[in-house]
Order: C-alpha cells, then structure tokens, then sequence
C-alpha cells in the first residue's frame, strides 16, 4: 500500500516506514535518517547534472522521492547494496528495475509545482521523434555538416600548395630572405618609371624603330665579346630608350649613343670598366674621346642621374627562382627575353611582365604544353592568361630568329657557353591555341 507524504503532496512514500524511519532503527535510526541524504543527491554529485533542465532519470526521480513501493521493506543507505547501486551508477551502468516498478512510475502524479518540467527519461529523449530537437543543437548539428562539406571541397579541388623559394636561403645574409619580398614590391611600385611610351620613335624627326633594333642588336655582340655581367646589357638597353624618348638625336649620333650608355651601364654595374678608347675602337673610331664624354655628360643630365631603375633582369632572376629552374630554362628564359630588347613594340609591356612571360614561354616550349605554377604565379602577380598576349609575341621572335636579318642574339646563344639554346623548339601550340 502505498501512502502520501503531508509535506510533499503527490510523493509516495512506502506504507511500512513511520514518520519516513525504518522500523527497529529506534532513536538512533531517526537521527542518522535526519543526517542522511538523498539518494538523488549522491547520485547527481556521482554522474553530475541532467544534460537538460526537463530531462531526468526515472531513477534518480524515484531515488529522491523515496516512493518504490515493493514487498519487500526498503533498503537502508548504509547497507553494502545501496553502495553498490551508486557505483553502479557512477559506471554509467543501468541497473534492473523490475517491470512492475516501472508501471508504477507512470502512475506517480507530477507534483504540482513541476507541472512544467516534466519527467523525461534521458534515453527516451535522446531516441523518441516525438520531441524537437532544441534550436542550439539544430544549429551545431548544421555547423558541422557545413564544415564537413568544404573539407569534402577542399580535399576534390587539391590546389597546388605554394613553395617557400626561400626557405633554404634562410642562413644565408646575402640572400636577405627577411627583406626579399617588400624588395620586389618596390621593384612593381617603381617600374614605370623605367618604362618609355611604346611609341616613343614618333617624335624623333631622323630615326625610326628599325635603326633602334640595328643598334641594340650591334651592342648584345659588344656586350658578349667584352664578357660583361648581364645587368650591364639590360641597363644600356634602358638608357638608350629613357634618353631617345626625352632628347632628339641626329642618325649619325646613334652609335654614340649606344656606346655612352654601355658606358655608363658599366660603371653602374662592372666590377672592372672597359676604357674608352675600347668603346672608341670598337666603333670604327667614328667618335673622338671628347664626344663620348660630352655625351655621357648630356646623358646624365637629361636622365637626371636617375641610375637605379629596375630592369627585367632583376624580376628575371626571382621569376626564375620561383619556377624552380634548372640551366637549361634559364638559358631558354634569357634567349628569349633578349630576343625582346629588340623589338621596338615589346615597350608597351612593363619589365615585370616581359620577365614573366619569358620565364612561361620557357616553360611551355621545353615541356611540350602551357606550364605555370602556383607558386610562380604568386611571386609574379601575373596569371597565365595575362602573360599570353606577350607570351605569343616571344614564339613569334623565336620562330623568326635564325632567319631574321638581325641575327645577334641568335648567334649569341647558338654557342656551347649558353647551352645551344636558340637551337630549343618553339612552341608553336601556343600560337595555335587562341581561345
């Protein structure tokens, strides 16, 4: 027979215990059932809180409410089973409650001031359909999903990574690996300042772009035959436009020109500087002393003593770097590259695009298709398809160059000290393809 606490309207108590005491217990049984603590109480510090508000054990309701009613009389606290139960349940482990017991349960009215919160068992609210999911677990549970399908995107697309191209120059000071970077963002800050209109020629009233080409072809062979550093080619080159497109100059000066820019390019770039009675020889003595100083003296000026300007040849070697190339591209790279200080209409591309595009046009013609990597698109800023335009140009000098009248370059690098690389295939796919 089951009974009703007056305290606690709706809490079963068992029929057989007076005044919540075990009988034969006594007065020492009262107060150690004062002292004791809910059964509820041990088992929420054991497995710790319900995970939701309105979700508790069936059991740990019972427990608390002390209301199992059973034949047998109930089982003190202090007894070895009750510690059993509570290791039990300190394991996670699910204790067997007879069926009866559980019918029991259903029966219990709720008390009156739970009616809303209700007694949920945890597993059933875990399992049934019949309660909604919370909002914050809908809104996890969609977080995850979303994270598991850009991993699933990221892992189909497999980008190629970018390669550290310094990393194995760390230890090296003159590599200046910390200072690399903001060095070539100021080489692509400044470049146009070393860059001339593409149309230029224009202005000049007794030469034309056709006597241009004939002199920095002329000079790449003087540039050879004094074993000059390559720096000292792309700064002369540099020269001669900056000054022709500011100061108009006679045919017959042209030459002089030429030979007062290597000049200064020399002494710019050499280690040691060729004299200038070389220069005057080497161009038939066609010019005394006094006018290759009284040149070199107006050169100056009109640029300002402006010297440091970036070239192709600096953006060609980080370019290089970033492709990872061995000799036989660099070679390549340079061949064509070169081809280009003599085309009058390669001016309108900026040094760092004529950089780029030779190391790609390189590339493609040696692997037999277009290549351009991450990586080298990262350190260029340049993506394949703005380096086409240039690039199609390239295979059009290099088709052309053993037939073509101006023929230095070719030469140049027709020679076992530069690896026969004019003697390379073009690559006419490139031509081809022009979608």
């Amino acid at each position: 027979m089951v009974g009703s606490d007056e305290n606690h309207p709706g809490v079963i108590r068992p029929s057989n215990v007076v005044g919540g005491l075990h009988p034969g217990v006594g007065k020492i049984g009262a107060g150690m059932g004062q002292n004791r603590r809910a059964l509820s109480t041990i088992n929420r510090n054991i497995i710790g809180a319900p995970p939701h508000p309105c979700a508790v054990n069936k059991r740990g309701a019972l427990s608390e409410n002390n209301g199992i009613s059973t034949k047998n009389p109930p089982i003190p606290a202090h007894r070895p089973v009750t510690r059993k139960f509570a290791a039990q349940m300190a394991s996670k482990q699910k204790p067997r409650i007879p069926e009866e017991t559980k019918k029991l349960v259903q029966s219990v009215p709720v008390p009156a001031e739970s009616e809303d919160c209700a007694i949920i068992d945890v597993d059933d609210y875990k399992a049934a359909s019949a309660f909604p999911v919370p909002m914050f677990v809908q809104h996890t549970e969609a977080l995850l999903d979303e994270i598991d399908r850009m991993e699933v995107e990221m892992e189909d697309t497999s980008e190629e990574p970018v390669v550290d191209i310094d990393g194995n120059d760390k230890k090296n000071p003159l590599a200046v690996v910390e200072y690399i970077d903001d060095i070539y963002s100021y080489y692509k800050k400044v470049e146009s300042s070393s860059c001339v209109s593409p149309n230029y020629m224009a202005q000049q009233f007794d030469l034309n772009e056709r006597m241009r080409g004939i002199l920095i072809d002329w000079l790449i062979e003087v540039h050879y035959k004094f074993e000059l550093m390559e720096e000292t080619l792309y700064m002369t080159v540099n020269l001669i436009d900056r000054f022709l497109a500011i100061q108009p100059v006679v045919r017959k000066k042209l030459q002089l020109v030429g030979v007062t820019a290597m000049l200064l390019a020399c002494k710019y770039e050499e280690v040691s500087v060729p004299v200038v009675e070389d220069l005057i020889l080497i161009s038939d003595k066609a010019y005394s002393r006094k006018d290759v100083l009284d040149m070199e003296k107006l050169m100056v000026n009109t640029l300002q003593f402006n010297m440091s300007v970036p070239t192709p040849y600096v953006f060609m070697r980080r370019f290089l770097k970033a492709a990872e190339s061995d000799k036989k591209l660099e070679l390549l790279s340079f061949f064509i590259i070169e081809l280009c200080l003599v085309e009058y209409e390669m001016l309108k591309f900026p040094p760092s695009l004529l950089a780029a595009a030779a190391v790609f046009t390189a590339q493609s013609a040696l692997c037999g298709y277009k290549k351009w990597s991450m990586t080298s698109e990262r350190h260029t800023n340049y993506s394949e398809d703005h380096l086409m335009e240039c690039s199609r140009l390239m295979v059009t000098f290099h088709q052309k160059a053993g037939n073509a009248k101006l023929t230095g370059v070719h030469r140049k690098y027709n020679t076992s000290k530069y690896g026969y690389a004019a003697k390379s295939e073009p690559a006419h796919f490139m031509l081809e393809d022009r979608s």
